[in-house]
């Protein structure tokens, strides 16, 4: 048992579900789950409450004793979901080149759950977007770029690309599932904006997404600055929410599945899940939307 005054004693608490303990997947050296609480950032300054500032605490409630853990994949600070934890710098390496290999060979390993404002016109898809990190009135946001040239690549701009299912819809939402096969700074929130369908909760890039008589339009990304999403009327009330508890509103973004190798090579992929956190299913519940 951890102190009550621990800073991970508090997550564990409800915010930090350390459900699975050391998981042994027959590789060498133990692995851990944990479900992240959204908001809560892998890293940060000296001092900030951060994963990586809880990890040798939690590497002594596990008692793996000098062994360091590092951090093998995690969902983003405002994203809620997955993080794989692993003491062992060879298991970590094998790990981080099936997810290369994988991405490369466009082969999804991880797959998001998200409730979006608005239903995307396709089922199924693909979106292909070239994004860039552009400062901001002081803030790094990510801005897409059309017809990147070769020098825009050279500078720093990347071309994305993720797969989206629609799972199900109702009261003009829709719970989707997102696979990324590139990692780039909230790749998934934006690919979402450019459907015109923003992730609930995403009080950064929603406000890009313009409504005029009913229709849907893309604001341009650099004159746009970030702002509280704003709800419909008819949507509040289904969600039993004031205008003010909107803006408080959580990311709806989750990184719900993680594949990871097996132990041979033509073994079927492991598969990881972490459970929606409390928000997320009561607004499934409140739009009549179910993760089948």
């Amino acid at each position: 048992m951890l102190p009550e005054n621990s800073p991970l004693a508090s997550l564990s608490l409800g915010a930090l579900d350390c459900r699975m303990g050391p998981v042994y997947l027959n590789f060498r050296g133990p692995l851990v789950m944990l479900n992240k609480p959204q908001g809560l950032p892998v890293t940060g300054k000296s001092g900030e409450l951060t994963l990586l500032s809880v990890l040798p605490e939690l590497s002594q409630s596990l008692g793996l004793g000098e062994q360091e853990l590092q951090v093998v994949r995690a969902s983003g600070k405002e994203s809620s979901g997955l993080v794989l934890l692993s003491s062992c710098p060879q298991t970590a390496s094998r790990l981080q080149k099936f997810f290369t290999h994988s991405q490369r060979a466009q082969r999804p390993t991880a797959t998001y759950c998200a409730v979006t404002n608005g239903i995307p016109t396709a089922s199924e898809g693909k979106i292909q977007a070239a994004l860039k990190l552009e400062h901001i009135d002081g803030v790094n946001l990510t801005v897409p770029v059309k017809a990147p040239s070769r020098k825009d690549i050279l500078q720093g701009v990347k071309k994305t690309l993720s797969h989206f299912r629609v799972v199900a819809t109702g009261s003009g939402c829709a719970l989707v599932q997102l696979q990324p096969l590139t990692v780039f700074s909230s790749q998934l929130q934006v690919h979402m904006v450019l459907q015109l369908c923003p992730v609930l909760g995403d009080h950064t890039y929603s406000a890009r997404v313009g409504t005029v008589l009913g229709q849907r339009f893309l604001l341009p990304a650099e004159s746009t600055k970030p702002q509280r999403q704003v709800l419909d009327e008819a949507l509040l009330r289904r969600l039993h929410l004031t205008p003010s508890q909107a803006a408080q509103l959580p990311l709806h973004l989750h990184l719900h599945r993680l594949l990871l190798p097996g132990t041979r090579a033509r073994d079927t992929p492991i598969e990881l899940l972490a459970p929606l956190p409390p928000y997320f299913s009561r607004t499934l519940q409140c739009l009549g939307l179910r993760l089948q």
